[in-house]
């Protein structure tokens, strides 16, 4: 099974209201710390990712919880990507405005070789 795939099965399986979704995301703000370890960071980046309705949504719930927002941003932005079927166009055009022109032709080349084809979907 391709990780997508289940990542999108556990998605769609969750029987969360929103007010279970807040609650559990409010208490991990409240215990996080700044730890740069993949064992600290992926579940709260899963967690992160699982709360949300959109590419966007799950990217600012995971920078949100603080601690080690930059890897937390990293990984959520990795399955978000993957699930909702690539980084939003809004959103790419921001990041291409704020990157010098090399570091966008780097980002292009890689995105191009190893990014989705698929066009980006919300929920």
């Amino acid at each position: 099974m391709i990780i997508g795939e289940r990542l999108r099965e556990l998605r769609e399986e969750k029987q969360f209201s929103q007010g279970d979704i807040e609650k559990r995301t409010g208490l991990l703000r409240c215990y996080i710390s700044r730890v740069e370890s993949c064992q600290e960071t992926a579940p709260e980046a899963i967690i992160a990712f699982l709360d949300s309705t959109s590419y966007e949504d799950a990217f600012r719930n995971a920078i949100s919880l603080g601690g080690d927002s930059d890897t937390l941003g990293c990984i959520t932005g990795g399955i978000a990507e993957s699930f909702y079927g690539g980084v939003p166009s809004d959103i790419r055009a921001k990041v291409k405005e704020c990157l010098s022109p090399d570091l966008w032709e780097i980002t292009a080349k890689f995105s191009k070789k190893y990014g989705r084809k698929k066009p980006s979907r919300e929920l």
